[in-house]
């Protein structure tokens, strides 16, 4: 279909779906740490976002790249995604994208030790999680939920060692949990259980953890295999304790055998 001459407008519209179906597509290599066909897949979705004239989707696939690149550990590819494009179509861009834009940033700064460029995306975001749109909706924006945002603040200052803070924002993550959808809890309270960690709170770190893993049951995904792992590694320090012994028994069991 997209090798036929259509009017312009039906023309964009194909473009368009041609580029959603296909990032779908690679968020699925990506999730199942095929990340050379992700690339792949996230190129051709940004050719397609670009030929459909969607800001909107051009700056969802970004995102997509940034955080990939993220994942990847390729911290100057996430600033480039996101602050290259917060300075030139933010804007015009959805306020749930330029929020996830801005953490996204944040994270990566909070990697590099940049402690006040994270600061001010960690500003930017929330505003922006508060900023009234009417212009076009990003039906993929679906995901920025309520909580999202302080988790991954939470995810930052913990990186930057501000326990106390990323404590209080953590704490709001997981108390919206339940308005998302179960993967997302996984990661909300893979969060908590890394942030009170690292606060010593052990016990009911301990307690965050076997909620996470309850809800990872049956789950099979490279990225909730990672953010297990993440937790598991924090709290295996302290695998003297009878409550920590036993849930990092409970997690090797899920971790080895997907769907268990």
């Amino acid at each position: 279909m997209l090798r036929t001459a259509y009017e312009n407008q039906l023309g964009r519209q194909l473009f368009r779906a041609a580029g959603s179906l296909t990032a779908f597509a690679g968020i699925c290599a990506y999730d199942a740490d095929q990340q050379m066909a992700a690339t792949a897949r996230f190129a051709e979705a940004l050719g397609l976002a670009r030929a459909a004239a969607d800001l909107q989707f051009e700056g969802y696939m970004h995102a997509l790249l940034a955080n990939q690149a993220m994942h990847l550990g390729e911290l100057d590819q996430v600033l480039d995604h996101t602050e290259t494009v917060l300075d030139t179509l933010g804007a015009q861009l959805n306020p749930a994208l330029t929020c996830d834009l801005h953490s996204l940033a944040a994270k990566a700064h909070a990697r590099m030790g940049t402690s006040r460029a994270c600061h001010h995306h960690l500003e930017a975001a929330e505003t922006d999680a508060e900023r009234a749109w009417d212009g076009p909706r990003l039906p993929e924006t679906s995901y920025m939920t309520p909580g999202l945002v302080q988790l991954q603040t939470a995810e930052a200052l913990r990186r930057l060692g501000d326990t106390s803070a990323a404590r209080a924002y953590a704490d709001e993550a997981v108390r919206t949990a339940p308005e998302t959808h179960l993967r997302g809890q996984v990661h909300r309270w893979a969060g908590y259980a890394l942030v009170l960690t690292a606060q010593g709170e052990i016990e009911e770190a301990a307690d965050a953890a076997t909620t996470m893993l309850d809800r990872a049951v049956g789950m099979e995904s490279g990225r909730l295999h990672d953010r297990l792992t993440s937790v598991v590694s924090a709290l295996r320090p302290y695998s003297a304790e009878s409550v920590v012994a036993s849930t990092l028994e409970r997690a090797e069991v899920q971790l080895a055998e997907p769907g268990a």
